[in-house]
């Protein structure tokens, strides 16, 4: 039974349309009263987000003019100021090894009882943002929050919560993109506004009530003001809700280059709110190549080249470090992706090696915590962080670096191979094909790989592509050389598919889309958004 009309009935004088199915089990998250609460917000805020993304394309028009990113001055202040975020609860002391996933219910019961001391609980990147999947993630924490939360599998195995679990936080998506299937006075909500009101409404209350609280991740800022929007929509739900102010605390994703050099500046519009900031390889990567496409002079190499320890990517993660311990709060490392594996002993202790090697580097940075994408990675990266820091966090440890614009903005030149064209297209093509049916967080060869991977992968295609770069055999990377590539990768992708359903034609048809445009799309999640319900 649908219950959508007898919902938007109830909701018509309040000027909000569910546009999506109302399942009987969607009634305990889609209730009028936390839809009006979703409609406040998008009153009180939605103005002021598309200010900020206008602002967006004004900045990209000066940069696609030539201008550089720099440190801000009208900031200055800010940056040489002394100040400190507010300390953080206790149960976000210890952030060590956290694990992220999406909001399915298997997967939230895994990572609350994986070990690891936080849990981030994923509507964006890990996330194909079917309506089922955004209305059925709220009702999975829903059902976490209060440990009520059980899964059986279809071979009959049991799944409930351990008694000792991670904390959980909670990413919202961007600002830019839209839940197309709530309307507030006539057009789509903010998916930001949604996921985050619609958790913060049923759960706030509650976790405050087992000794935690509203925590969250915020995806995509690219400037110190759209960290100030957010602060303000916590401020007003905070007062709308009776809760403290301060209760709602926010770890910032680090993964555009501009806010890189926004850094202390976000952290103090979120002062009062911050739980510090986290730094991404591939979104950030991504950004620089979406920020500088005008740019005949930057062509980055093959991703799997772009480590963090390549000059300008240290730079950017030491500088991370440097802000968030300046003001007393903690500094997330990156993602390791890797899912271990029983079939290949051999290649599965090179691959724990690596990822120790890299958690080792983070820890020896300064890093308070890192992230893992699979249970099985909590254990090795604990004994890392446990080794080289026993207490709770290194916060005192303030790096003294001096990191500069030109450290930033280093870019190097290098080899870019036919095996990395090929890799970004085959990997591009398998992730829209999960995404398109419903999985977010795709197991591909032996990575844990979410939006971010399609991001550096198509928008390297777009670059190559756009300045004519050349393969290290010598070949020119033309749009023809790309399509027979497409074209060989997709046969070869269905033939090992078989008989299992797929969406790998429409999968094509965005990749093309979005590596042929003459202008550069700046999201692909924009364009495969409209492929699912």
């Amino acid at each position: 039974m649908d219950h959508r009309e007898e919902l938007n009935r109830q909701l018509a004088a309040d000027g909000i349309e569910i546009h999506g199915a109302v399942l009987p089990a969607y009634t305990t998250i889609l209730t009028p009263d936390a839809l009006r609460f979703v409609a406040a917000l998008v009153r009180q805020f939605n103005p002021r987000r598309k200010e900020l993304l206008r602002l967006r394309e004004e900045r990209q028009a000066r940069l696609n003019a030539g201008e550089n990113p720099d440190f801000l001055p009208e900031t200055e202040h800010i940056r040489t100021g002394d100040w400190k975020v507010a300390p953080p609860p206790p149960d976000l002391l210890d952030r060590r090894v956290e694990i992220t996933g999406p909001v399915d219910r298997k997967m939230i019961i895994n990572a609350l009882n994986s070990g690891a001391k936080v849990f981030m609980a994923d509507f964006e990147d890990a996330n194909s943002p079917t309506w089922d999947n955004c209305v059925q993630g709220q009702i999975n924490l829903y059902d976490a929050v209060r440990r009520t939360i059980e899964y059986t599998s279809p071979e009959g195995k049991e799944y409930r919560l351990n008694e000792q679990t991670a904390v959980l936080c909670v990413r919202p998506r961007g600002w830019h993109l839209p839940e197309k299937h709530i309307y507030i006075d006539g057009e789509p909500a903010p998916g930001a506004l949604v996921d985050f009101g619609l958790y913060f409404y049923h759960n706030a209350h509650e976790l405050i009530r087992r000794g935690t609280g509203p925590y969250f991740y915020l995806p995509k800022l690219e400037s110190h003001l759209e960290a100030r929007l957010w602060n303000d929509v916590f401020v007003y739900a905070q007062e709308q809700l009776g809760i403290p102010r301060g209760t709602i605390r926010a770890t910032v994703l680090i993964e555009n280059i501009l806010a890189a050099f926004e850094c202390e500046e976000i952290l103090y519009e979120l002062r009062e709110h911050s739980a510090g900031l986290n730094s991404g390889r591939w979104d950030y990567l991504f950004s620089i190549i979406r920020k500088f496409r005008n740019r005949e002079d930057i062509v980055l190499p093959d991703r799997s080249t772009l480590t963090m320890t390549v000059p300008f990517m240290k730079a950017y993660s030491e500088l991370v470090v440097q802000a968030c311990h300046k003001r007393g709060i903690h500094a997330i490392g990156g993602m390791s992706a890797y899912i271990p594996r029983r079939d290949d002993p051999e290649a599965n202790a090179k691959a724990i090696a690596q990822v120790v090697a890299d958690k080792e580097r983070e820890v020896s940075e300064g890093y308070d915590g890192t992230w893992v994408a699979h249970p099985g990675l909590v254990p090795v990266v604990m004994e890392v962080f446990n080794k080289h820091m026993p207490q709770p966090n290194q916060i005192d440890k303030i790096p003294q670096r001096i990191i500069t614009a030109q450290d930033l903005l280093n870019f190097p030149r290098g080899d870019i191979t036919e095996q990395g064209m090929r890799t970004n297209i085959n990997v591009s093509l398998r992730y829209l094909d999960s995404w398109l049916r419903g999985t977010g967080a795709a197991a591909i060869n032996h990575l844990m790989e979410d939006a971010a991977t399609v991001e550096i992968s198509r928008s390297q295609l777009w670059q190559w592509i756009q300045r004519k770069a050349q393969l290290s055999d010598g070949r020119t990377i033309t749009a023809d050389l790309f399509m027979q590539m497409l074209d060989e990768e997709l046969s070869a992708i269905k033939a090992s598919y078989g008989a299992t359903p797929h969406r790998l034609d429409e999968a094509a048809a965005i990749l093309k889309r979005v590596v042929l445009s003459q202008e550069f799309i700046d999201f692909v999640t924009l364009v495969a958004y409209e492929y699912i319900d």
